[in-house]
């Protein structure tokens, strides 16, 4: 496996990387716009969400559904670049609203930071939601610490979410009306904070662990079967895209503090090429 090379900069802090229709989106969450790009790094859009922006995803219309973190709202965005409000999360997200993954039915599952990061709050568990393509909210589960980045499997049956402040990878069974049971462990990785997440066909789990530079590949169980080192930046996220899925594109920035990240502008997209495809969704 080569070293990543960067493809984009002058983000602040780039987060919830998503291939669709053949470009690469983004959550600019410091900067509060979403950003779309081509394969090799070439702007095609931005345009801002209130609240700032975390997870992406798409009804079966094409509709984009984006997270709001800190109005703590799902948005719906039109064909015309619209946005409006597809579910009020407040009520169930005591801290910022953050990743999120929709189903190939329109269903999203939405998770929340669970505390006040930024403030220097204890970390607390907490809640991931599932919103209803009529915009119906209720929690799917609960008893979670920090639920983050989310994938589901290609036959639409597994749900895995990383647990940040867990240090883990958490599996659930999604029943045919969306409803998660039998909660259970895929991975302890140990000393390894899990941020943003993708899957892979070969049912690996690449995830995002900024406190060791680099990105891991984790097989179910734990072991540590890829690993990609960034240097100079810590990656926040990652999705594997391209024409064939074999790229793995890494959200990368020298810091989380939004107080350094808006005004140094370090943020960038490095890509790799890897081995096994993606699969499953998002």
């Amino acid at each position: 496996m080569t070293a990543p090379r960067t493809i984009a900069t002058g983000f602040a802090f780039p987060e919830g990387p998503r291939w669709h229709d053949g470009r690469l989106w983004f959550s600019d969450q410091h900067a509060r716009e979403v950003v779309v790009l081509e394969p090799d790094g070439t702007l095609v859009e931005r345009f801002a969400v209130p609240g700032g922006p975390s997870g992406l995803g798409w009804m079966p219309d094409g509709t984009l559904l984006v997270v709001s973190m800190h109005e703590r709202r799902l948005y719906r965005r039109a064909h015309d670049g619209t946005l409006s409000v597809h579910a009020e999360l407040s009520a169930y997200h005591p801290g910022h609203s953050n990743d999120m993954v929709v189903d190939l039915y329109g269903r999203a599952y939405v998770g929340n930071i669970g505390f006040d990061f930024d403030g220097g709050e204890a970390p607390r568990k907490t809640c991931i939601v599932a919103v209803e393509p009529d915009g119906a909210v209720a929690v799917a589960a609960d008893g979670l610490d920090c639920p983050n980045g989310t994938v589901i499997s290609p036959d639409g049956k597994v749900l895995i979410i990383a647990e940040s402040m867990g240090r883990c990878l958490t599996q659930f069974d999604i029943d045919p009306a969306g409803k998660l049971s039998g909660r259970r462990l895929f991975a302890d990785l140990g000393d390894h904070v899990p941020d943003g997440i993708c899957l892979d066909a070969e049912g690996a789990v690449w995830i995002a662990a900024p406190y060791a530079h680099a990105a891991l590949r984790v097989a179910e169980g734990g072991a540590i079967i890829g690993r990609v080192t960034t240097e100079g930046a810590m990656p926040y996220a990652c999705m594997l895209g391209g024409a064939d899925g074999g790229d793995l594109y890494l959200c990368c920035a020298p810091d989380h503090d939004p107080t350094v990240t808006v005004a140094a502008r370090g943020g960038r997209i490095d890509i790799v090429r890897v081995d096994v495809a993606g699969a499953g969704l998002p």
